[in-house]
């Protein structure tokens, strides 16, 4: 069977693709297991957006300030300037983000943004609400509990996917491939992603030469109660202190003004590094204080927050919580055009966090991330739409499958092995020496008898680790002492 489109993930990205491709398109998404495991089904905070055009030229200084000039300014105005459309689209089919008393939509402010222009759902569910809006949306087949193992290039041209499917190999043809499948969490000992995204399709791309860019650039969450047994962690949503919540040591001080005179209100990277350099110095614990909020009104705003705490025994918004910083965000990822086509190869997207539109430079500006993701999403589609008459042109090739073994009983151990190397080595505050430790490891770990899938996110860890090498300055997210 030949699709006119496979897009490979069912986060917000490659849902909002898929609803905008014409129905009597044959398009097929594929999922590793359900759906609602994505990243986009975690993210708390809310969707930023220019509110109109005069905040345009603001959003557009906020995201490069954040970015610490490492941002592409022409997908910046790409960004800014398609937001409230995508955001239009939405509301027009009829989801309904939070309003206030009047009716009118509930703009909240995030760190680092010049003023409130963060739209949410469902309190601080945004991702959640919106994902489910487009399942709900979504006319195409999906192909759940499946693993694309390979890209079927030749000749700078992508004609499908290989899938893993019940333990069996299968080739998938389509004219166009969207790459939607998220970033790499699984990497990271703490970290807040989703079980699924373990950073397979970057390794893929690896293997296939395809580039990737700004790997380097990772970005930590300063708020994450991480002592639970999961791998993901509860990310405590950088609206609280958009809102009102404070940081402080044990003995109840704000020490984020040491500093950064904006506090709590500094950019992620920031507050993440201060918190970590504050107590590796003075080993004390670190909290979250929300005992600012109303009760009623921390209930109402932050309902899952609330319920997840008080279900771990925590009394909030009056009981402080304590917290550390932990894996997020991968700002780069497969380079890519301001059509979101792969640099390289014909017929292949990619949207959202897989990408890297240079949009987030080295540092993602909070709450640009699910609205990156629509606004290439929806370039991607046009993109496919206008080069119809070259696809139907085109002529399939066939393609071998390669048996090729996915996963062997030790990779487990080997899996937390590398966890554990990344978050001592590649994390916050990295070093020459750790870095190279870190990639001595490794290595060595490539060069043991592994799994292909295990394979994948070696490589992409090693890509990671070679490009903070390479960046011996420290900018935005990346530290170098």
């Amino acid at each position: 069977m030949q699709y006119d489109v496979i897009i490979i993930g069912t986060g917000l990205a490659g849902l909002y693709a898929a609803v905008n491709i014409p129905k009597n398109k044959k398009v097929l998404l594929i999922n590793k297991r359900e759906a609602f495991k994505c990243n986009s089904f975690y993210a708390q905070g809310g969707i930023a957006l220019a509110k109109d055009t005069q905040d345009i030229p603001l959003h557009i200084k906020d995201t490069l300030e954040a970015g610490a000039g490492l941002c592409d300014e022409e997908a910046v105005k790409v960004l800014s300037n398609e937001s409230k459309k995508v955001i239009d689209d939405f509301i027009a089919r009829g989801f309904e983000f939070d309003t206030n008393e009047d009716g009118s939509l509930a703009y909240t402010k995030e760190a680092a943004h010049s003023n409130s222009r963060i739209l949410h759902a469902g309190g601080d569910a945004t991702g959640r609400y919106m994902h489910h809006f487009m399942l709900e949306q979504n006319p195409h087949p999906m192909l759940g509990n499946t693993r694309v193992v390979d890209l079927l290039i030749k000749d700078g041209e992508c004609y499908g996917v290989t899938v893993l499917e019940h333990r069996e190999l299968r080739n998938i043809y389509a004219k166009n491939v969207i790459i939607a499948s998220g970033g790499v969490g699984s990497l990271f000992e703490f970290q807040t992603n989703a079980p699924t995204i373990s950073a397979d399709i970057q390794g893929l791309c690896i293997m296939k030469d395809i580039e990737l860019e700004r790997m380097e650039m990772m970005q930590f969450h300063p708020t994450v109660f991480v002592n639970n047994a999961f791998a993901q962690k509860i990310l405590l949503t950088e609206a609280l202190r958009g809102e009102g919540a404070t940081i402080e040591d044990e003995y109840g001080r704000r020490f984020l003004f040491d500093y950064d005179e904006r506090g709590e209100l500094a950019t992620r990277d920031m507050v993440s590094r201060s918190i970590f350099e504050y107590s590796q110095k003075t080993n004390y614990k670190i909290y979250l204080n929300m005992q600012n909020f109303d009760f009623e009104y921390f209930t109402k705003r932050f309902p899952n927050i609330y319920k997840n705490l008080q279900d771990l025994g925590f009394d909030v918004p009056r009981q402080r919580v304590p917290i550390s910083p932990a894996f997020h965000y991968a700002i780069g990822g497969i380079k890519t055009d301001l059509d979101a086509k792969v640099i390289g190869v014909k017929n292949l997207y990619a949207v959202g966090e897989v990408a890297s539109t240079k949009v987030h430079g080295a540092n993602r500006l909070a709450s640009n991330s699910l609205l990156e993701g629509l606004v290439f999403a929806l370039r991607a589609v046009k993109s496919i739409a206008a080069n119809s008459h070259h696809d139907n042109a085109k002529q399939m090739l066939k393609f071998r499958v390669d048996n090729e073994t996915m996963s062997l009983k030790e990779d487990k151990v080997k899996k937390n092995k590398l966890r554990e190397i990344m978050w001592r080595y590649v994390s916050i505050i990295r070093t020459k020496d750790g870095l190279n430790e870190a990639k001595l490891q490794i290595n060595a770990l490539l060069n043991e008898k592994i799994g292909r899938l295990l394979k994948f996110r070696l490589l992409t860890a090693l890509e990671i680790v070679e490009a903070a090498i390479k960046r011996e300055k420290s900018i935005g997210v990346h530290t170098r002492i």
